[in-house]
C-alpha cells in the first residue's frame, strides 16, 4: 500500500521561511515548562497497528452509512489511505484516536493490520505548529501534501487562513486553492499525489460541482494526454450544473465571460455567477455564507487592487 511520507524534525533548523522564527523563540520557555516522557512523540507520520488504537470516547458519531463506508474501503484498497488518521499516544504501543474514524473503520473492513497515522501528545500545539510549517518549506512535497499540512494547521492549531498564509509566506487565495484539492474524489488525489496530473489540471477540475463529471474529465487527462489548457477549456463549455459536456460553439463574448468566471471563481474560492446582456450590461455576483468569508473575498479584492 503507498501512503504518505512525512517525518518530524529531530532538531532545531534555520532559514525555514517566514513564520518558524517566531515560534522558535519561544520553544525554550516550552521545554522547561513540560519535560517530554521517553516515548514523547511531537509530530510525526508512522505506520501503526491498528489493534493498538482505541476510540475516542468523545466521538459524537456513533453509526456511520453502511454502503458510503463499504465504498471507502474500496477505494482504500485501489488507491490506499491518501490523508493518515491522527491519534494521541497514551503510552508506548497504545493510541486513542483523534480523527479519522471512517478511515480507520473502513480500513478493518478490509482487513488492514495497521495504518498511516499522524501520532500527537497531548498539549503539542505549538511543537505541531513549527513541525508542520517546517515540513512545508521543502521543496520535495507534491500539492496533497503540502494541502494536508495547510489543512492541519487550520484544524488541528486553530489557525485561521490569513494566519497560516502569514505563517508559510503566502496569500491567502494561495492557501485556499491548495486546501480545496481535498475536496476531489480519492482517485484523482491519488493522482495528484503521484504526479499523474499536475496542479493547474487539478485546480481547472475542482471548478466542477458534479464528482462524476470531475472522474470523467480527469480519465480524458489521463487516457488523452490534455493540457491545463484543454481542461480549462473543457470546463468553461460544461452545462450549468457540470453534469455534462456541452458541443457547441461558444461566440466570442459568451466565451470571455465563461473565462472570467471561471477566473474569478478560483480566485474567491467560491462559484462566483456573470450575467451580460448584449449590450455588455450585467452583473457580477460574488456569494458568502458569513462574515468571515466576507472578510475573506474583501482580502482578495484589496489584495489585487495593489
Amino acid at each position: 500500500m503507498e501512503t504518505l511520507n512525512s517525518k518530524a524534525p529531530n532538531k532545531r533548523m534555520t532559514g525555514l521561511g517566514r513564520g518558524l522564527g517566531a515560534l522558535l523563540q519561544d520553544s525554550d520557555a516550552v521545554n522547561r515548562q513540560a519535560k517530554p516522557s521517553p516515548y514523547e512523540t511531537i509530530s510525526t507520520m508512522s505506520e501503526i497497528s491498528i489493534n493498538q488504537i482505541e476510540t475516542n470516547p468523545f466521538q459524537p458519531r456513533t453509526r456511520f452509512d453502511e454502503e458510503a463506508l463499504q465504498e471507502l474501503a474500496e477505494s482504500i484498497r485501489v488507491q490506499g489511505i491518501i490523508q493518515p488518521i491522527t491519534v494521541r499516544q497514551l503510552e508506548k504501543d497504545r493510541y486513542q484516536l483523534i480523527s479519522g474514524e471512517r478511515r480507520l473503520q473502513a480500513s478493518k473492513l478490509i482487513g488492514m493490520t495497521t495504518i498511516p497515522a499522524y501520532i500527537r501528545t497531548a498539549n503539542d500545539q505549538q511543537m505541531l505548529e513549527m513541525a508542520l510549517i517546517e515540513n512545508i518549506q521543502r521543496e520535495n512535497l507534491n500539492s496533497i501534501e503540502i494541502a494536508l499540512s495547510y489543512q492541519r494547521l487550520i484544524t488541528e492549531c486553530s489557525l485561521k487562513q490569513e494566519e497560516l498564509g502569514e505563517r508559510v509566506g503566502k496569500n491567502r487565495t494561495t492557501v485556499n486553492n491548495y486546501i480545496r484539492l481535498l475536496k476531489l474524489p480519492p482517485v484523482i488525489q491519488a493522482a495528484l499525489r503521484d504526479n499523474v496530473i499536475s496542479m493547474g489540471h487539478a485546480r481547472a477540475i475542482i471548478n466542477i460541482e458534479n464528482p462524476e463529471t470531475q472522474i470523467r474529465i480527469f480519465r480524458k487527462i489521463v487516457d488523452e494526454e490534455w493540457s491545463v489548457r484543454k481542461v480549462e477549456e473543457a470546463v468553461r463549455n460544461l452545462s450549468t450544473d457540470g453534469s455534462e459536456l456541452v458541443a457547441r460553439k461558444v461566440t466570442l463574448p459568451k466565451m470571455e465571460l465563461r473565462s472570467l468566471q471561471f477566473k474569478l471563481s478560483s480566485m474567491f474560492g467560491t462559484k462566483v455567477s456573470i450575467k451580460a446582456d448584449e449590450k455588455h450590461k450585467g452583473e457580477i455576483k460574488i456569494p458568502f455564507t458569513s462574515q468571515e468569508e466576507l472578510d475573506k473575498i474583501l482580502m482578495v479584492l484589496r489584495h489585487e487592487g495593489k
